[in-house]
């Protein structure tokens, strides 16, 4: 009996259509009411009402989508053909409610759990990372968690307010979303309100990579440590862009000097290759402060490595 290989529709042919021409999905690829199901989805969620200083970040999946125009079906440093090894499709925007927090989160919540497919979320601000926390342990259980990010995000309320984008890995934790014997912060920098916010941070269980010591200690020994304290355990990846430096990533609400590089944040990702990624979210671009599309550009490259990461995993069907 032979199996016949499956072959899962790709982006829009650049050598026919124009990268510039066309509708604006997540690298031209097809939309999903067009496939009608995908192993893994990039949804946006347009919203930035928990934010607490610049807003602008519910234009960030429409600007990441079109900065992904550019990129292309291979990718050579993890040897992969991510569209060709499974279906991806574009899933759209969840829309919620710009005035009101609590039903937002709600809405992302039920967004996501009707999406059936592993999710590469774009946002909008990091608020949208609870509601996703949730949907990812209703099928998972408590999850490892990678967090990409110049702030600590761990925060208990803001003007007395539980929910918003410094909160969201505190109420997690708080609801037994997180695997708290894995938990990482990388790349954290900058200044905060006090000591006390370390070791309320220390408390939950979070380790902490600063940005210094990616610099100080290399690469090669982060992305082991990672690894380490990640194992087999299913895994989720949330890259804020602050967590690189204003040079690489300027149209974000709350930029802090000293962050990584692009280079540095994508190499750190495709260490984590093989890991048990069940799903990621890329959030805080706010287009209204970037130049020449950077920001937009690095955030889009991001999501193309999280959406390989994903297909890395899925088996080729027959």
């Amino acid at each position: 009996m032979t199996n016949t290989v499956r072959m899962h529709q790709g982006p829009v042919d650049s050598s026919k259509v124009p990268r510039f021409a066309g509708p604006a999905t997540f690298a031209r690829l097809p939309r999903l009411d067009q496939v009608g199901r995908a192993h893994v989805a990039v949804v946006g969620v347009p919203f930035d009402t928990g934010v607490s200083y610049r807003p602008g970040a519910r234009f960030g999946p429409a600007a990441v989508r079109e900065a992904s125009r550019l990129l292309r079906p291979y990718h050579p440093a993890l040897d992969l053909s991510p569209f060709e090894r499974v279906q991806v499709a574009d899933a759209g925007d969840i829309a919620v409610n710009p005035f009101h927090i609590e039903e937002a989160i709600e809405t992302v919540e039920a967004g996501a759990d009707a999406i059936d497919a592993r999710l590469v979320t774009i946002g909008g601000d990091h608020t949208i990372a609870l509601p996703l926390l949730r949907s990812a342990a209703k099928k998972h259980g408590p999850v490892a968690l990678v967090h990409f990010d110049a702030h600590l995000d761990t925060w208990d309320t803001y003007f007395g307010a539980e929910y918003t984008h410094g909160t969201p890995f505190r109420r997690a934790a708080e609801e037994g979303l997180l695997d708290t014997e894995a938990l990482s912060h990388v790349g954290t920098r900058g200044s905060l309100y006090g000591k006390k916010d370390l070791e309320d941070d220390r408390r939950i269980g979070f380790g902490i990579v600063t940005a210094a010591d990616v610099l100080r200690r290399g690469l090669d020994e982060v992305i082991d440590q990672l690894r380490q304290r990640v194992a087999n355990r299913p895994v989720y990846i949330s890259v804020d862009i602050d967590v690189l430096d204003p040079a690489h990533a300027p149209g974000t609400g709350t930029p802090e000097a000293g962050g990584l590089t692009s280079r540095e944040l994508l190499e750190i990702l495709r260490g984590l290759a093989g890991c048990h990624l069940i799903g990621a979210d890329v959030v805080e671009v706010a287009p209204a402060y970037d130049h020449a599309e950077i920001t937009s550009i690095a955030a889009s490259h991001v999501a193309y490595d999280l959406v390989s990461l994903l297909a890395i995993q899925e088996e080729q069907p027959t």
